[in-house]
Order: structure tokens, then sequence, then C-alpha cells
């Protein structure tokens, strides 16, 4: 082949990758009417302050996009950030009690800026503080998912932040990265945007090696995705990009795309909404989890584990049915009928959570057993499923 001819079709294949990439984006945020923004402490922040002028600046652009028939719920970092002068602290604390202190005072001021701010594009903003106890109650969650919904209808701004101020470890999502991912489902949004300091995923660490390259798609979070990404975290801030890489995974599995992208450049929020080259675009699932199993996956703590046989495994991950009790091999922990539990495979990996119909104690009984036995060994027949399918999420 000549080199013009070859020069002709590595062009021609350039070109058909680009179409197919704005394509692929275009797809996935062409019907994006709801979107959770979760800015994070590096965005937010300019030498360990609040920086106001990115405050002025979001406010303006949400405005715009308003207009245009979006909507918006926002994750907020901070807190602590803002409250770190007001004690005398150059640094973020380590100490918890401190912690909670300058999240105390930094609350509060940090939605006075976004107050200011919104209120000059007379936008109304609503403040809205969670823990993972609120999110893994059923009926606190379903509370807050109302609120959410009301305060949306009356085109009022959620303004959204963990309660720092109260939180143990015990209580803790994590991070807000983590939060955002579950307000995926809790708000039924159709975009996950984490706005943090750099344009999206490298394929290694751009602060460190100067070849590092922008990963433009990222069709699934596995291993391979993983394997090059560092635990790195910023200065001020509580999450990574690994955060951001689970936080990715747990939208798509509601079948919700993520983009991970600059927030310190102007109209970076425009442009991905367009659907522009712009930032890291992960894919949403094609099987999603419905909300109930969204909740069930990644909002619940697991009380106990189910150890299964590959049959059961097979019946669950192929054929999606129920989880009988013949198909249990071991129970692990104390747990009451209702509680929700990990189905593990034979190798102890997990592959489903769910509520169960029995308690550990009774399904020591049944395990391995018959549904037609469950009367017999219980004295009572509750179903003959452990985990109806339909209180079983497949992770």
């Amino acid at each position: 082949m000549k080199p013009d001819n070859q020069i002709i079709e590595n062009t021609f294949e350039a070109l058909s990758a680009l179409f197919f990439m704005e394509t692929t984006r275009h797809q996935n945020l062409c019907n994006v009417k709801l979107v959770v923004v979760k800015l994070g402490s590096a965005v937010l922040t300019e030498k360990g302050r609040l920086n106001d002028p990115f405050f002025i600046r979001f406010a303006e652009e949400i405005a715009v996009l308003r207009k245009r028939g979006y909507r918006f719920v926002v994750v907020t970092s901070g807190a602590v950030a803002a409250g770190l002068e007001a004690l005398g602290f150059s640094v973020p604390p380590t100490k918890i009690p401190e912690k909670q202190a300058c999240a105390a005072i930094g609350q509060l001021r940090l939605m006075r800026r976004y107050e200011k701010a919104f209120a000059d594009h007379e936008i109304v903003v609503a403040q809205i503080l969670l823990t993972a106890d609120d999110i893994r109650n059923r009926r606190r969650y379903l509370n807050a998912r109302n609120t959410l919904k009301t305060l949306l209808e009356a085109q009022v701004l959620p303004l959204v932040n963990e309660n720092d101020t109260v939180v143990v470890r015990e209580i803790k999502f994590g991070d807000n990265d983590n939060l955002a991912a579950l307000l995926t489902s809790l708000a039924e949004v159709d975009l996950l945007l984490l706005l943090t300091d750099l344009d999206g995923v490298y394929n290694c660490d751009p602060k460190t090696d100067g070849n590092a390259c922008l990963v433009s798609r990222i069709d699934e979070v596995d291993e391979e995705v993983t394997g090059f990404v560092g635990a790195s975290k910023s200065a001020v801030g509580t999450g990574g990009m690994m955060s951001k890489l689970e936080a990715a995974r747990k939208a798509a599995a509601y079948g919700i795309p993520t983009v991970i992208a600059n927030g310190r450049r102007p109209g970076v929020m425009a442009r991905i909404l367009a659907g522009d080259d712009e930032g890291t675009l992960f894919l949403p699932r094609v099987n999603r989890l419905s909300c109930r199993q969204h909740w069930l996956a990644f909002a619940v703590e697991p009380r106990g584990r189910l150890i299964l046989d590959r049959g059961a495994v097979r019946a669950l991950l192929e054929q999606g049915t129920s989880l009988l009790p013949s198909g249990i091999k071991l129970v692990e922990g104390d747990f009451g009928v209702g509680d929700p539990v990990s189905c593990l495979d034979p190798e102890a990996k997990e592959i489903a959570r769910g509520l169960v119909t029995y308690s550990a104690v009774d399904i020591r009984k049944i395990a391995g057993r018959h549904s037609r036995e469950i009367f017999a060994c219980l004295g009572y027949d509750a179903g003959s499923e452990v985990i109806h399918r339909d209180n079983l999420a497949l992770l």
C-alpha cells in the first residue's frame, strides 16, 4: 500500500472512531432532563478556602441551563473547608470532633454562599443533610425521595450534603461521590455528573506522569479500568478517582450514564449536556436495576451472608429466579425476618443482596432442603422462597 493511501486509511479510521464516540455521547445524553451534579472540595476551594468566584459562575451556568429545561440536584462538599478558618485551622483537622465542629460552622457559611449566588438569578435553594442511616432505612429513604420530588416540582434547587456534624464511621456514606450515586435512584435522575479538578479519567496519574492520556469513554468499570486509576485524594476532599469510579459503577447499574469532568472549566456542564467530547463518559448498564433493587444493592448494610451452591448461583444469575432453601450451603450471621443479607457463590464472591423471608436461625434448619419440607422443619411455612426475586438485587 502506498504511503498516501495509508494516510487516507488512518484518517478515515480516526474520523470513524470520532463519529462513533460523538454518536454514543449524543445517544446517552440527548434525553437528559434531571441531573445530579456533585461538586468536590477541590472545585469549590482555592488554597483550602471557599472560592467565591466559582459560586457566582456556577449559579449563572445553572440558571442558563434551567431556562433550557434542565433540572438539577446538587451534591456539595465544602462544609469542613468552609469552617477551618473560624476555628483557627490552617489545614483540615484529623480528629473527628474537630472535623464535626468545622462542619457545623462551615455548613452555614457554605449555604450562605449558594443562597446569595442563586438569589441573583431568582432561584430558591434548599438544604438537605443526610446520613447513610437515612438511606438504609426504607421509610426515611422514601421520605427523602418525596421531599426531593416536592422541591423539584416547586422549581427549588436542592443542595445535598452529608450531615458531617453528627456522622461517624458506622453511619457515614464514605464520601459524597457515593452519596451522589445513591441519589441517582432516590431522585430518579437521568445523569450523574461528577465535577472535580481533573479533566476526567486518565490511563495513569496526570499529576505525576506527563504522558498520561485522557480516556473519553469507559464501557464498564472492570479490573482493567481500576488497575490504571490510582486511589489519590485531594488535600481538602475525602474521595479520589477510585471513589468516582465506584460511583459511576453504581449509577450504571441503575441505567444512568456518568460523566467525570473538570468543574473548574467555565461552561463545562453546558458542553457535556450538548454531547461534546468533554470529560470521561461511563456508559450505563442495559439490564438496569429497578429503583428498589438499586436501594437493595448499594444502600443497605447486609446483616449476614448466605453461601450458595453452584446450581443456585446459576438459577439466580441466568434465570432470574428466587432463592430457595435447597441452594443454601451455609448461613453466617444473626439476622431476622426482612433483614438484608449478602448472597455469595462457593468462592465467596458476592453475587446478590436481598431481604430474607426467614430468620438466620430458621434458615439454618431448612438450608439444603426442599421447599416442601419447610413446614416439617419449622412448624410453619412463610413461603417457598428464602428470598423472593422481587426482594433480590443481582450484583
